[in-house]
């Protein structure tokens, strides 16, 4: 433990410098989108925490996974929309269809 007329290295987390000054006032709306992706898909994070031996194809997996999640998030969700209208972001309209066509 250190004394308190001891200082801390230059650029260490307990440096005396103004850490908190240069932080945005408000994070972004990107940001607080990020933040709730990265939420909603806390079961991949903490699987990925684990993997030692990356490759192309664990990280493919991983990007299925996520793909996935959102889709069925998005499939599920109470207010379709929610996710981008709550961030501030335009809600897609929905695509046309083709009309389904008869076996014959």
């Amino acid at each position: 433990m250190r004394s308190g007329t001891e200082r801390a290295a230059p650029g260490s987390p307990s440096d005396p410098g103004p850490t908190l000054s240069l932080m945005a006032k408000r994070p972004s709306r990107i940001d607080l989108l990020e933040l709730d992706i990265d939420l909603r898909l806390t079961d991949l994070w903490r699987e990925a925490a684990d993997v030692q031996d990356w490759s192309l194809d664990v990280v493919a997996a991983f990007m299925r996974a996520a793909y996935g999640k959102g889709y069925c998030d998005a499939l599920t969700e109470e207010l379709p929309g929610s996710l981008c209208e709550d961030h501030g972001y335009r809600i897609p309209p929905r695509r046309k269809t083709a009309p389904l066509r008869r076996a014959a």
